[in-house]
This record gives C-alpha cells, structure tokens and sequence, in this order.
C-alpha cells in the first residue's frame, strides 16, 4: 500500500444547481475540457467552476456549455471544434493523426488564453496531455483532475506512457477522486508526491425536497407499485446493466428501472439491452427512463439502488446519491466503491459480474420479511450521516479551493488567503 497525502477522507447523476459562488482567493483559473457531453467527470465540473474566478474552454460543443452559462461561468470553444473522442483509450497515438492539424492549431489557442490566467485546471486526461503540451514555456501552476483509473487494460501502452510523462514533468498537482484512482496512477509510474486525495461530492439540498413517502413519489412519478431496483449510470457494457437483468430474470415479480442514456458512442449497447430485455422475458417489468434530472427523487422511490459495474470504479457518484436518499446500495466490490462504502458498513457488496451472487443479495434486499431488513434501515441512516460529513460538494469544492491557492500563492500566503475567505463565507 502506498502513502498518500489526503486532504479529505474520503453516472446518472442530479445535475447541480449553483453552488455559493465564493471564488478561490486571487486566482483566476482557466479550466478544460475536451467533451461537451455531461458524464460524472462534467457534474465534478460543474459543481467545483463555482468555487474559482474563471472560464471554462470547451474543445467541442455540447449540453455543458449550457449547463456552464445557467450558472454564469463564461464559456469558450476553439475556431476548430474537434472530436477527440475519437482518439480512443483502447488505440495507439496513431489514430490521432487524422485530427493531427486541428490539435496543431488547438495548442496555439490554449497557449495563448493560458496567458491571461494564473492556473491551469485541466477536467480530462485528453485536456491535461493538450494543457501541459500547449503552456510548457508558461510555467503556470497545471492542475490535473483526474478521474479515470489509469492501467494498460484501458489505455493504450504509448498513451498511458506519454500521460505519464507529461503528468511527472509538468503536473503541478494531481487530484484523484478516490484511493483506487491515486493507487492506480502511482502503479503505473505517476510520482505519489504529485497526488491529493479529494472526494467527490453533491449537492445536499437536492435531496430535501419532494415527498418523504415512496409509494406517493411513485404514482407521482408514474413507476410501478412493487419491488422495484434502479440503476442510476451511463449505459455502458462496464457500467453492468446487462449484469442487472440478468440476475433481475432470477427474480419473478421484481421490476427495474434503468436510468441513463448511452454517451461516446455506445448506442450499439443501448440495442443490445433491449433485445436482452425480449430474450430474458422481462417485458413490462424493465422500464428505461432515458436522462433524467429528478434523480434524487427517483432513487427515494425504489427499494434498492444497483450499481452493478464490472470493471473498477473511480469513485461512483451514484453511489453516494444513494446513500444521500436513504435507500440500499448494492453494488460491485470493486474500485472506489470499497472506500464509498466502507467495504459493506454502508452497504452491499458483492463479487463484479457475479449475476447469481447479485441476485441473492437483492432478494435479501427487497424482502420486507428478512431477518436484516432492521439492519439495513440501520445502515441507511448511518451511510446518509457518512455521506453528509464526507461526501458533499461544499467540502469538495473548499478542498480544491485551498489546493488551487497554494499552487498559486505559495503554501503559507495560499493558507492565510483561505482562511480570510473561509471566515467571510
């Protein structure tokens, strides 16, 4: 086990409304990001943009420039909008080259707004390779929020060598969102001393509305009456929704609703699942709601929330909306998710891609008359008192606040400049 320093212990998700905006003290911060589409990454954005005097720098258009201009952050976009979703994590540096002179041309616009700002936050491990390249002769503080788990099962071998790379040599700070994200980055040669530990967190107040009772929000929300389970991410193979019908056709008389939609072109998949709904015989018991906004309120409205991923998470803010609703949480026993839950205090794990082990767990779970339903309210009320200390997006937006002032101002003047801010706030 490595040592890391942590500066708090600590995919369909509720979009955030605006946080206070009280903005990290004298710096003016220039963020990027290489996607318009709205994934967990973008919702971290979108809660932390408030917190810093600053522009957002979008390489492609999409629904988070919206998102960004609801909360009045000032958005820009290149004169060349460019797809790099198609620079895949499964592929060489070679199948960049057909975008080769619009990245050219991109690293000319990043170097020349990096001027007017003091720190460079980069949301995306495409944005940060482009950010470090782009401001190398700058020397601003660089700033890499990263929130993938970095490994050669995932990423390309000379991708995953030229991120390091540049990460070891030009990184001012790596703020990973859980310990299997910093561990993993450690593994693969990223310097330890580079990474802070900040969790990631959402909004509370999200979760204070609407009515306390689950059978009303469901007739409110038209969901059927019943035993009914959720999962609450992008529809994605590793995200496991297939894993979840699976162990949903062990179980007669229980229904799902799977929210999310397919983003970075996994439609393919979003297919797949449907004709898997025919071919298990589940019609009428698997609704699919598509994106949907009132997510807290629907995860209050099932028995259970599922995250039936099968690949390590980075950190899994379904998670935590889950436990900020007080409802169950069953999911894989895997990646950030050990920590979120305290290895099972917080709720049930069990074994990734394991459909019979998933399916016994959720038959524990949706059993009104088993002989743990005492504990597992128990657990609820716990996991929410965890969540609320913890996992907030205030904490996480102050954490990132004081890391982003002592990077510019130094360790000593970035501490009083915080503290001065924190007692006005």
């Amino acid at each position: 086990m490595i040592k890391l320093i942590e500066v708090s212990d600590g995919d369909t998700v509720t979009i955030p409304s605006p946080l206070p905006a009280v903005a990290a003290p004298g710096v003016k911060t220039m963020f990027l990001t290489h996607t318009g589409q709205i994934g967990g990454a973008e919702v971290c954005l979108l809660n932390v943009v408030n917190g810093f005097d600053s522009s957002v720098f979008l390489f492609k258009d999409g629904p988070l420039r919206q998102r960004l201009r609801d909360l009045g952050v000032h958005v820009e976009l290149p004169r060349r909008q460019l797809d790099l979703q198609a620079v895949r994590r499964d592929r060489g540096i070679l199948n960049a080259l057909p975008v080769t002179g619009g990245i050219v041309a991109l690293l000319g616009e990043i170097r020349r707004k990096a001027a007017r700002y003091d720190l460079i936050y980069c949301n995306s491990q495409k944005s940060f390779v482009l950010g470090a390249i782009a401001t190398t002769l700058q020397q601003r503080p660089l700033l890499w929020h990263l929130h993938d788990i970095l490994d050669e099962a995932h990423f390309g071998h000379y991708q995953l060598r030229l991120v390091i790379r540049l990460a070891n040599w030009r990184a001012s700070q790596v703020v990973a969102p859980s310990r299997a994200v910093a561990e993993a980055f450690v593994a693969v040669g990223g310097r330890a001393d580079l990474v802070k530990i900040v969790a990631n967190g959402v909004k509370v107040s999200t979760h204070e509305t609407g009515p306390n009772s689950r059978a009303l929000l469901r007739r409110q929300m038209g969901l059927p009456d019943g035993t009914l389970f959720g999962v609450f991410s992008r529809l994605s193979p590793w995200k496991g929704q297939h894993v979840a019908l699976e162990a949903l056709a062990l179980l007669p008389g229980a229904a799902c609703i799977i929210v999310g939609e397919a983003l970075f072109g996994e439609r393919d998949y979003v297919a797949g699942l449907r004709q898997q709904v025919e071919r298990l015989g589940l019609l009428g018991r698997v609704h699919f709601l598509g994106h949907r906004d009132d997510v807290a309120l629907l995860m209050r409205a099932v028995d259970v929330v599922v995250h039936p991923s099968i690949e390590p998470e980075p950190f899994g803010l379904t998670l935590v909306e889950a436990m900020f609703a007080r409802t169950p949480v069953l999911a894989s026993n895997t990646g950030a998710a050990l920590d979120i839950l305290d290895s099972g205090r917080f709720g049930t794990l069990v074994p990734p891609g394991d459909v019979a082990a998933l399916a016994a767990a959720l038959s524990r779970l949706l059993d009104n008359n088993a002989p743990e339903v005492s504990t597992t309210q128990r657990q609820v009320v716990e996991a929410r008192r965890h969540a609320e200390t913890h996992y907030t997006a205030d904490r996480m937006v102050r954490d990132i606040r004081r890391l982003a002032s002592k990077l510019v101002h130094g360790p000593d003047r970035g501490h009083d400049l915080v503290q001065e801010l924190e007692g006005r706030s």
